[in-house]
């Protein structure tokens, strides 16, 4: 069975985005781990808010969901989008059964691209087998958080970290799951 991975830049104080939709505070400076990362998946899982900044920034870049990232299947969770680019697939209804289904076909791991509602209800169904959380040394102070609130405590064991010259510390965990 694939994992279902979510990957993403985090701030120290927990944020995935600026007040404003802001995620200038990325280090986009070197690799950070993510060559190593593509190699592990062939696809992807986004919500409709974080693929229409996807597209908005892939549009100038080639078409790249993110810089060097190899060809993927892309898994686009909406109710309200009618359409996505050609070769995505869209899903809008009975999402979760359709998530497992994916999960549970042949291929690599699942990116977990974005964003917070579509992370919300995979982490609510125990669907997120791994959290790679790339932490930024910097607060923002408010902005959009990574975790909404849950009903119950979610256990993890750390499985890799890695800190870097410009203060990110990579931190990868493993979800255990509920028995």
């Amino acid at each position: 069975m694939r994992n279902v991975i979510l990957g993403l830049a985090v701030t120290l104080d927990g944020y995935i985005e600026g007040p404003n939709g802001e995620y200038d505070w990325c280090f986009t400076d070197q690799d950070y781990g993510l060559k190593e990362f593509f190699s592990r998946i062939d696809a992807v899982f986004i919500g409709r808010k974080s693929y229409e900044v996807a597209q908005a920034y892939a549009e100038g870049n080639d078409g790249q969901l993110v810089p060097g990232m190899p060809p993927a299947s892309e898994y686009v969770f909406s109710r309200t989008l009618e359409k996505v680019k050609e070769g995505a697939v869209l899903i809008s209804d009975n999402a979760m059964n359709e998530a497992r289904k994916i999960k549970a076909g042949p291929g690599k791991d699942i990116w977990l691209y974005g964003g917070a509602s579509l992370t919300g209800a995979l982490m609510k169904e125990g669907l997120v087998d791994e959290l790679w959380m790339s932490v930024h040394p910097i607060l923002l102070g408010s902005g959009k958080p990574l975790f909404r609130p849950q009903d119950s405590r979610t256990r993890l064991t750390l499985l890799d970290s890695k800190t870097y010259d410009t203060g990110l510390v990579s931190l990868r965990y493993r979800v255990d799951k509920k028995q």
